[in-house]
């Protein structure tokens, strides 16, 4: 636990805290792992991973390969309520497809969660990646222009929380991963409104992004145009379609009737 993280309550169930830190052990990068591994991830000793594990396979939401263990699609069924809910893609959708056209590159929107943004929407007009991106899709947000945007607009007592629990870690060798410069970059970003990022995420890709208002002004999204950094920020056209697209979308957003972001 950081010291940013409140106490548990009384109400606090620790099993259930420990079978969903078991199901997101699980990532891009330890897609299958043995019981020693989830153990290590997890902290926990290997008798009680071990039955957690064995859990989650009874219940469908993990397979058992031999001596590895990974996630089935049954997972899914967790966030389906969260995004079967959730307005902001289905409100985003028709706006980003149209600034995908207009640019002929790809669009997205995210939300901030924990230390990453979250993709919940998503039009792709090419793979310029090495990682597919799709709904769902979590990336740090210290390294994206959507996280950026986020982050800029957080109180200063849950941006100082994101600083205490967050690894800045460098993914490529233009990250910023200080606290120091990156308070300083989201300060500018918070004045000018937009954030762009170039290769800090992965060499080649350049992105710039803009926040999402609901209908109380607060900023709840993101959503970005990304490309291929070809040695030059992208185009000024760029930065002025998604603010305008940034814009109505926001536009729809407060005055959708109940809508959950």
């Amino acid at each position: 636990m950081t010291p940013a993280e409140p106490s548990p309550g009384a109400h606090h169930v620790q099993s259930l805290e420990r079978g969903l830190a078991v199901i997101t052990a699980f990532d891009r990068d330890h897609p299958a792992m043995t019981l020693t591994e989830v153990a290590q991830r997890t902290g926990l000793s290997r008798a009680t991973a071990r039955r957690f594990l064995l859990t989650l396979v009874d219940l469908g939401f993990v397979r058992l390969d031999g001596t590895r263990f990974s996630l089935t699609p049954q997972v899914l069924r967790l966030g389906t309520a969260y995004l079967s809910g959730l307005d902001l893609p289905q409100i985003a959708q028709p706006h980003l497809e149209r600034l995908s056209a207009a640019l002929h590159e790809s669009t997205s929107a995210a939300v901030l969660d924990g230390t990453d943004i979250v993709y919940v929407a998503r039009v792709s007009t090419r793979r310029i990646m090495s990682v597919g991106i799709t709904v769902g899709t979590r990336f740090p947000a210290h390294a994206t222009s959507m996280g950026r945007v986020l982050l800029a607009h957080l109180e200063p007592d849950a941006l100082d929380a994101y600083f205490a629990a967050a690894e800045l870690t460098a993914l490529t060798d233009a990250t910023v991963h200080d606290e120091a410069t990156l308070r300083d970059a989201l300060a500018q970003v918070r004045a000018q409104g937009w954030a762009s990022v170039e290769q800090e995420l992965e060499p080649g890709l350049a992105s710039v992004a803009a926040p999402l208002h609901d209908a109380d002004g607060r900023v709840v999204a993101a959503v970005n145009v990304s490309a291929t950094y070809a040695g030059r920020s992208l185009p000024e056209s760029y930065r002025s379609e998604l603010l305008a697209a940034a814009a109505a979308i926001s536009a729809d957003l407060a005055v959708a009737p109940h809508a959950v972001v």
